[in-house]
């Protein structure tokens, strides 16, 4: 059974992510190419050092600090995923909150779990006043299948910060209806 429930900003360092796995195999990704998207093998492992942890965890306590959302998906005790949406509205209307993150860990991939945190994820920020949810997301084919199951679709409005961090992230966007 999952417990999904918010984080405190006291709750998030490092050790929450103790058993946490964030590695991904990734073989194919999507890529811009003359306005469509393409697939193009571009193999790798994702994975993150302790000083991606240590720069995760700040963001992550920034976000429950400023009012955001820090939601934890926990098995028998141990964080097994997580989804961060910042507060702040962004937009030429304020229409979007930013899905900061969404994350699973390997061994739990494929179970619902990230069907669950972004279905939370849009309800809070739909009660926050959000039309739509942003998404930077990776560029794994099989991320963009997860985002397009959920009903992403790309950006209207790119956010430049974004794409200046993460060059080959897709932007996208999902009503929170």
């Amino acid at each position: 059974m999952i417990e999904y429930r918010p984080l405190r900003e006291d709750e998030i360092d490092r050790a929450l992510f103790a058993r946490f796995v964030r590695r991904q195999v990734v073989t194919d990704c999507l890529r811009r190419e003359g306005g469509a998207w393409v697939v193009r093998s571009a193999p790798f492992v994702d994975d993150w050092s302790e000083a991606d942890y240590a720069f995760l965890v700040r963001c992550l306590q920034n976000t429950a600090r400023t009012g955001g959302l820090v939601l934890g998906a926990f098995a028998g005790g141990v964080l097994v995923g997580f989804a961060s949406v910042e507060a702040q509205p962004y937009g030429s209307a304020g229409q979007y909150r930013d899905l900061s993150a969404l994350h699973v860990s390997q061994n739990r991939r494929g179970g619902g779990i990230g069907r669950a945190l972004f279905a939370a994820a849009k309800d809070w920020a739909r009660r926050q006043g959000a039309e739509k949810l942003y998404i930077s997301s990776h560029s794994a084919v099989e991320t963009q299948g997860f985002y397009a199951a959920m009903g992403c679709v790309d950006a209207a409005e790119p956010w430049q910060k974004h794409i200046e961090q993460e060059p080959f992230d897709r932007q996208l966007e999902c009503a929170v209806e």
